[in-house]
């Protein structure tokens, strides 16, 4: 390459860079790529509110019985849905107008799904139902329903049955008594089907009933009890819901049972068994309606099919064929093969009350007003 060339190169080159440097300083410049534009953020969808879930309880929770049996239910909710619920109660709710006052309370705190524990509960929820549409209402042993209110029951007279099984095997003197609450055909059924299971495995028994008339009232549990006592009776039974019946019996020397919950550390020299009502399932069946929409009214009555009844810590001094019955009738109740209320059967008159085979409807044991055969004294008006 001659010099000329070569000069002529350089020239160029020197013409490009200075271009090039003008251009920078007026701003010009080659612009870069656009960034990619920022992925679109995630909306979560807002966290549903927790079912509110309300108890209104007629005795105090306690460690045992009827109210301890239905708080051991709402904890089972608390553990089987977590954070989409939330649950409260009140305990000591008396059976009279200030039902009315609580459960309506309940319901103005924003309580969705309101339980009402016992039969004295069911007027003033009536009441209060129509006032709030948007609340379900569920009453526990009622019969009465309405549009956001329905009734659940369970079947405590199969473990009823059971305890009188057992009890007839196991009483000496030939003579049971029981402590019964109120006088409404959910006891009294417990009363007959006690007698109809003792009667089952010794037809010399006979029952004697005496009346508290409340619920939970462990003074009077305790005088009738030990006035069952003194009449003879060596196995005593109860449809209350204080450990007091137990108790006593322990203190003079005397069987009995549980009810509602297992008692046996109430008395364990005189515990026999123990007739439990696990509310759980029916309680898990009526939170899950309410969550899914699914709720009606109606009305649900279960039993030992349903895991809701069952007898519990035997005694290990009942005779085992006493024991190897129990499981037998269990077993048929839970596939439908055995009927505790199946004729026939005899009033306290004399008159049959069910004939031959007839199976008895729950239109039936819903209105059961009498004696059977064996039960001494006479229903209260």
């Amino acid at each position: 390459m001659t010099d000329l060339s070569k000069r002529s190169l350089m020239k160029v080159a020197a013409l490009t860079a200075l271009t090039s440097a003008v251009l920078v300083g007026c701003g010009k410049k080659e612009e870069a790529a656009p960034a990619a534009a920022p992925a679109p953020a995630v909306v979560e969808a807002p966290k549903p509110e927790p079912l509110k879930i309300a108890f209104a309880y007629v005795g105090p929770v306690g460690d045992g019985g009827w109210t301890f049996a239905h708080d051991n239910g709402r904890k089972a909710l608390e553990a089987e849905f977590g954070d989409k619920i939330v649950t409260s109660f009140v305990e000591n709710v008396p059976e009279s107008a200030d039902a009315e006052r609580v459960i309506r309370d309940l319901a103005g705190q924003g309580n969705k799904l309101i339980f009402g524990t016992t039969f004295g509960y069911m007027e003033p929820m009536l009441k209060v139902a129509p006032d709030f549409k948007d609340v379900k209402f569920e009453h526990a042993t009622g019969y009465k329903t309405a549009e956001n209110m329905r009734t659940y029951d369970s079947r405590t007279y199969e473990g009823a049955y059971m305890a009188g099984v057992i009890a007839g095997s196991m009483t000496k003197s030939n003579k049971l008594g029981v402590v019964a609450s109120i006088p409404i055909p959910e006891v009294i059924r417990n009363i007959n089907s006690f007698t109809m299971g003792a009667q089952s495995v010794n037809p010399k028994v006979t029952t004697s009933v005496v009346w508290v008339n409340g619920w939970f009232d462990p003074p009077k549990e305790t005088e009738a009890a030990t006035s069952l006592i003194n009449g003879g009776a060596d196995v005593l039974f109860q449809n209350t819901d204080s450990s007091a019946v137990l108790q006593t019996a322990e203190k003079l020397g005397k069987r009995a049972f549980g009810w509602d919950s297992d008692m046996t550390a109430y008395g364990p020299k005189a515990h026999l068994g123990s007739a439990i009502i696990n509310w759980a399932p029916y309680y898990i069946k009526a939170t899950k309606d309410a969550l899914e929409g699914t709720w009606t009214t109606g009305g649900v009555w279960w039993g030992v099919k349903e895991g809701a009844i069952d007898m519990v810590s035997v005694a290990e001094d009942v005779p085992a064929e006493t024991k190897a019955k129990v499981d037998a009738i269990r077993a048929g109740l839970k596939d439908g093969s055995f009927s505790i209320w199946k004729g026939p059967i005899v009033g306290q008159d004399g008159k049959e009350v069910l004939a031959k085979d007839v199976v008895a409807d729950d239109k039936f044991l819903g209105g059961v007003k009498f004696y059977v055969k064996g039960v001494e004294g006479k229903v209260p008006n």
